[in-house]
């Protein structure tokens, strides 16, 4: 079968020369094109038959897609930005964005492009997103095109963009950048990353700031630059001045805190509350009655405290040394918990969870008011799905999968019910 492009090529003009052949006959072959009508047949400039990429005016013949390999070198999508969300979260960081005046959002790949907003300051104070990108497009077939003069002009111009802003907002220097795509090690990126190293002052290395991520562009043909907005991510919190092991992404807690809600009447409570990421959280998302944190372990009720003060809310909220199982707290005395407790990887052990996680739930209970909201993130989900199937205690509302460091745990939203 023989398959026409956008272009076809013109019949030949003249004859070839009468040659002889030997007087061994063959078998006629039949071809398809031989038996289309002549007014099916395309005609075609000189250039384009040779393969020229310059437009072409409209044919009155079937339109055909045009292939990427004949894309001119241009940009598209000038003046967008891409915002990365936590996978299986997106519910929470597309609402906010909206909220704070993203327009019209398009899903893209692991998160959503939108249009530059009259106020991207607002837009940029979203706390339910991984990353804000430059999202800058380019119309070619593969990566080797951005290597094209106009391609790697309007990049270098769109980082340095990115550049003084980002030391204009954060008063310092992007300190190096480096390349994450399929194939960075490959000649194509090694070129690539040289042109920038020689466009921008910036050394690549693993650890730089500036990070460009180059995929195929997820929305149309072609392929698309991101570049990152800030030296380190919006998840990676100004307040973050403690860590401990298994610590709780910051977005996933803020987005933790939206699905309890978030109401000015609420006593609120962290059970087993670690560093406390899901406390801060809470706290400078809106009012509450009563914020309280609780934990065992002593230390990590310090790192809680040094969190809780670099992030201006230490006076508003109570950390508790108890065990969770014996917590000196009013029964019936929360509307809304959260906890995450231990996985068995980082932290605990698989063993230890289950006598710890019955506890927990019957804990939780007995602080619960009637119909408190309870938001349980774990990676214990055979478990916890087992407890929850014979308790009486709790209802489950949602069930929400997440990807959270390698790990895909389980978001639950429970409610406590009055038979139990």
């Amino acid at each position: 079968m023989v398959t026409l492009l956008a272009w076809r090529v013109p019949p030949r003009s003249r004859k070839r020369p009468a040659t002889k052949r030997p007087a061994t006959k063959r078998p006629a072959v039949k071809s398809s094109a031989a038996k289309r009508p002549a007014a099916a047949r395309p005609t075609a400039t000189r250039s384009q038959a040779k393969g020229s990429t310059a437009e072409r005016p409209p044919d009155k013949g079937p339109i055909t897609k045009r292939s990427p390999e004949n894309l001119p070198e241009r940009r598209t999508g000038a003046g967008h930005y891409f915002a990365e969300l936590v996978p299986g979260l997106e519910e929470f960081g597309r609402a906010e964005l909206k909220r704070l005046g993203a327009g019209r959002l398009d899903r893209a790949g692991d998160g959503v492009r939108f249009a530059a907003p009259a106020n991207l300051a607002s837009v940029l104070r979203a706390r339910t997103v991984t990353a804000f990108y430059r999202s800058v497009t380019f119309a070619v077939p593969r990566p080797k095109g951005i290597l094209g003069d106009q391609a790697m002009r309007h990049l270098l111009e769109e980082i340095g963009a990115v550049m003084a802003e980002g030391e204009r907002a954060q008063d310092e220097r992007f300190d190096g950048f480096r390349i994450a795509a399929a194939g960075a090690d490959s000649p194509v990126f090694v070129r690539l990353a040289e042109q920038l190293e020689s466009g921008t002052g910036l050394k690549q290395h693993d650890d730089g700031e500036l990070l460009l991520r180059v995929r195929p562009d997820p929305l149309s043909e072609g392929w698309e630059v991101l570049i990152r907005l800030t030296p380190r991510p919006a998840s990676s919190r100004a307040w973050r001045v403690c860590n401990r092991p298994g610590g709780l992404n910051a977005v996933v807690a803020a987005a933790a805190n939206k699905l309890v809600g978030v109401r000015a009447t609420d006593r609120y409570l962290n059970l087993m509350c670690g560093s406390g990421t899901l406390l801060v959280e809470r706290a400078l998302a809106g009012d509450a009655q009563r914020l309280v944190g609780l934990d065992i372990d002593a230390e990590a009720l310090e790192c809680s405290r040094a969190n809780l003060l670099a992030a201006g809310v230490l006076e508003r909220c109570e950390l508790l040394h108890a065990d969770v199982r014996s917590a000196p707290l009013p029964e019936a005395g929360f509307d809304a918990l959260l906890a995450d407790p231990p996985w068995g990887d980082a932290l605990g052990h698989k063993r230890s969870n289950r006598e710890l996680y019955p506890a927990l739930l019957s804990s939780a209970a007995r602080l619960a008011a009637p119909g408190a909201r309870f938001g349980l993130l774990t990676h214990e989900v055979r478990l916890t799905q087992g407890l929850l199937a014979s308790s009486n205690e709790w209802l489950v509302k949602r069930e929400l999968q997440l990807e959270h460091g390698g790990h895909h745990p389980l978001l639950l939203l429970l409610e406590r019910s009055s038979g139990g």
